[in-house]
């Protein structure tokens, strides 16, 4: 009889435990990072320091995080020259090569860089280009969504077959 009353609590406690630990919420998942989107981000278009060679100038397209949670941008950014309208002039730009695309974490705050060539519209025959000024650039936000247009005043070729534009890889900024 003592055997009995000692066991019947060891089981019940035996039990119990099995039910908790089988109903216990399981440890919550990682969740994914998720791309970043426009409205979360400013982008803006500058030269880079020491940015010119014969017939280029390279300017940094730097992506800054201003929302509350980390995003990622991934590959290229798409670019096109705009008028004052936000119309677009001329060709996309194309893709430098040498460069692996990866992807770049953003937390609050943090930025990625992106190089942009623009070609010299002048070092064009008049009938290839159209010579026309552009008032700014719009930038596809890369692996993300949306796009923003960074103000930049700069001569580019109105003809799409002329391409004066060519972008890098998003990156780290440093």
């Amino acid at each position: 009889m003592k055997a009995r009353l000692f066991l019947a609590p060891c089981l019940a406690a035996a039990l119990l435990l099995a039910a908790v630990t089988s109903t216990a919420p399981a440890a919550p998942a990682a969740t994914a990072t998720k791309a970043c989107a426009a409205p979360g981000l400013v982008v803006w278009a500058g030269e880079e320091p020491g940015g010119g060679t014969a017939g280029s100038v390279y300017y940094r397209i730097e992506f800054t995080n201003l929302a509350t949670t980390t995003c990622t941008l991934k590959g290229y950014p798409k670019v096109n020259a705009v008028d004052l309208k936000g119309r677009r002039i001329g060709a996309f730009a194309t893709h430098e090569t040498g460069r692996k695309a990866g992807r770049v974490t953003l937390a609050p705050g943090q930025s990625a860089v992106a190089t942009l060539r623009i070609v010299d519209a002048l070092n064009y025959p008049a009938d290839k280009c159209k010579a026309t000024l552009a008032a700014g650039l719009r930038i596809g936000i890369p692996g993300g969504s949306g796009n923003k247009v960074a103000p930049l005043a700069f001569e580019t070729c109105a003809r799409s077959i002329t391409k004066t534009l060519a972008v890098a890889p998003v990156t780290a900024a440093s």
